[in-house]
């Protein structure tokens, strides 16, 4: 009975510090839904707020790969397996593009206006990852073509507005980086199938109107 005991110590022990849940949360990414993944940079391993990488003005700390790269990303169980086994609190890293989701990016705020937008006009949305800083709006693959085309026709496209397209990555829930939690602002529907996600020509225009209301039209970091 001790030994028993001390068992549900461990696990729950291993359930607080997020270790089972980033390998399962990979696991659900690269195998379930056939998104390509990999371990990113990590947090300072000193414990301030900024990145695990050698850069010491990374503008994205623990979000984004390092070692491996990014063309590392795979969809490989015994692989991802294998990663969070070893970095078992490694935040997980999406490579965008491809036969992955994409995604636009924006300030918090003008995130929550554009998702309200949307919302009032009936559109369906797919899951939005969110930081304390920028959300992120999955849409479906497109082409640097495609995207071409699509800004071209706007008179006006703010600076603070980020495209995560094909070579691009975001960090998924429930990864922690120097940036503070990654979450999901509008979680993925339960199931076994990849999330269905919009056009990126459905998302945009509200987008864009959101971003100029809120006056944020700026590069951020």
């Amino acid at each position: 009975m001790r030994e028993i005991l001390g068992r549900r110590r461990r696990l729950l022990s291993r359930r607080n510090d997020g270790r089972p849940e980033m390998l399962s949360a990979a696991l659900t990414f690269a195998a379930e839904w056939r998104w390509p993944v990999l371990p990113g940079a990590a947090a300072d391993p000193q414990g301030r707020a900024g990145c695990g990488c050698p850069d010491p003005e990374c503008t994205v700390p623990g979000a984004h790969p390092f070692d491996p790269g990014l063309l590392a990303a795979t969809t490989d169980e015994r692989m991802v397996r294998w990663w969070w086994t070893n970095r078992p609190s490694a935040p997980v890293v999406l490579a965008t593009g491809g036969g992955a989701p994409c995604a636009v990016s924006l300030p918090a705020l003008a995130a929550a206006r554009a998702l309200d937008a949307l919302d009032r006009t009936g559109m369906r949305l797919g899951p939005v990852v969110a930081s304390p800083s920028r959300w992120a709006i999955l849409v479906a693959p497109y082409s640097m073509e495609q995207l071409g085309e699509l800004l071209y026709a706007k008179d006006f496209v703010p600076g603070s507005l980020r495209f995560h397209g094909e070579g691009g990555y975001i960090a998924l829930p429930p990864s922690a980086t120097g940036q503070g939690r990654i979450r999901w602002e509008r979680a993925p529907l339960p199931g076994s199938a990849a999330p269905w996600v919009p056009d990126v020509e459905a998302v945009v225009d509200a987008v864009v109107e959101a971003l100029t209301r809120t006056g944020v039209s700026a590069p951020e970091l």
